[in-house]
């Protein structure tokens, strides 16, 4: 499956860790965001703390965001 480019990600900082590779991140407009850890930060075993930065990109159907970088 191929994805477009043209997606707009998000900067936000991690609040929270929850079970299953699962944050809570809030973004730079205030709101609060459920975040999941994109497949190649998992495969390659990036790890995300309380307090980094990171860049999402949000789902198109709403819910929840894709953690893709870390700064």
């Amino acid at each position: 499956m191929v994805r477009p480019k043209d997606t707009d990600e998000i900067l936000g900082a991690v609040t929270e860790s929850l079970p299953n590779a699962l944050f809570r991140v809030s973004l730079e407009s205030g709101d609060e965001v459920l975040a999941y850890l994109a497949g190649k930060m998992r495969l390659h075993r990036i790890r995300v703390l309380v307090g980094d930065r990171v860049s999402l990109v949000l789902d198109p159907y709403g819910g929840r965001a894709r953690i893709v970088r870390r700064l």
